[in-house]
């Protein structure tokens, strides 16, 4: 129920992104923060019990802020259309592979995982830790049950090869990655049935691997 309260709102803020309509309707958008922020704690109480990194973790840590910066932007609407979260240790400001959630109303919600746009001594060390144990992530990515919800990487790619390595070298595609990222995508349906909630977490235990992968390169 909660989250159909979130998407609800959304799918009307969408329509009316401007100040005037926010502040008419603040009371809708209080409702639909106080319906988030429980649920993404809920999230990291049972993401923890599998990853203690989140043992300690607040979800008012997580959540990002409904309001755009909109000064170097061509786009001026003043407020985002989706409520997101990163769950990880440091909340928003993880510096370690992380758990995501994003409701955004029109099929676009998504949970995701990993480690985006890493800084470059942290992506030299992933793509170091590809080279020397490129077996050890490639079963992880090729599971079954991994696959299913995350069929491959995604995230943008250089069109070279990184420097130091070889344009011949068997792992190339994996290292030319700039983020190392999997997504897995919702339905409006899918979000507010009962058992989203449950989903999202049987989701983010099949990503655990993935992210230890991660953390221990840049660790």
């Amino acid at each position: 129920m909660e989250f159909k309260i979130i998407l609800d709102f959304l799918k009307k803020l969408k329509k009316n992104n401007n100040r005037e309509w926010f502040t008419e309707n603040k009371t809708k958008f209080v409702e639909a923060k106080d319906a988030f922020e429980p649920a993404v704690q809920k999230l990291i109480d049972e993401i923890s019990k599998f990853d203690k990194s989140l043992a300690d973790v607040q979800a008012k840590q997580c959540i990002y802020r409904i309001y755009r910066d909109i000064r170097f932007s061509k786009d001026k609407t003043p407020y985002k259309t989706n409520l997101g979260a990163v769950m990880g240790e440091g909340g928003r400001k993880s510096t370690k592979a992380f758990y995501y959630i994003q409701l955004e109303p029109g099929d676009n919600s998504f949970i995701a995982g990993g480690l985006y746009m890493p800084e470059a001594d942290k992506l030299k060390k992933i793509r170091q830790e590809i080279d020397y144990n490129s077996d050890d992530l490639r079963k992880i990515l090729n599971k079954k049950s991994f696959k299913d919800y995350f069929p491959e990487l995604e995230g943008e790619k250089l069109k070279k090869a990184p420097k130091g390595y070889s344009p011949d070298d068997p792992n190339i595609e994996l290292l030319k990655y700039k983020s190392y990222i999997v997504v897995h995508r919702f339905k409006d349906t899918q979000v507010v049935a009962d058992d989203f909630g449950k989903n999202c977490v049987k989701i983010f235990k099949e990503m655990k691997p993935f992210n230890d992968f991660l953390n221990t390169a840049i660790s």
